[in-house]
């Protein structure tokens, strides 16, 4: 709960804080999930998915170019998107159990990808006005 409150408090746009914090809740989720064989391997594929959009953002800070920073950004939303599967499937799989976080970290993706979504259209946008120029 308390960090469903943090989460909504961040500043909309300190996005590079959101997707941290975001891959430290994925990491405290991961650590709950059942120790059975798919729950071992779905928490793998939650992991991986979680903590990078995080990294491919700090990433896409670092781009060489607009076309560069839209292919990078694009990356972070294709992983936002498989973690909220991910959570899905082991929402419904009932590898881990209906809870706060795993509530928040779904809503956090939800914003995050209409965020970065939002992000891509509007550098697509800039890029295709530059190259009329």
């Amino acid at each position: 709960m308390l960090e469903e409150v943090r989460i909504k408090n961040e500043q909309k746009f300190d996005l590079e804080k959101r997707l941290i914090r975001l891959a430290v809740l994925i990491i405290k989720i991961s650590q709950k999930i059942e120790s059975s064989k798919a729950g071992m391997h779905m928490a793998g594929q939650l992991v991986r998915s979680g903590t990078s959009p995080a990294l491919n953002y700090g990433e896409a800070q670092s781009s060489e170019s607009r076309k560069d920073f839209i292919h990078k950004i694009k990356i972070v939303l294709k992983e936002l998107r498989e973690t909220k599967v991910n959570l899905l499937i082991l929402a419904e799989a009932n590898l881990i159990g209906e809870n706060n976080e795993t509530s928040t970290a779904l809503n956090e993706c939800s914003q995050l990808i209409a965020i970065f979504v939002k992000s891509v259209e509007t550098a697509s946008d800039n890029l295709k006005k530059e190259n009329y120029k």
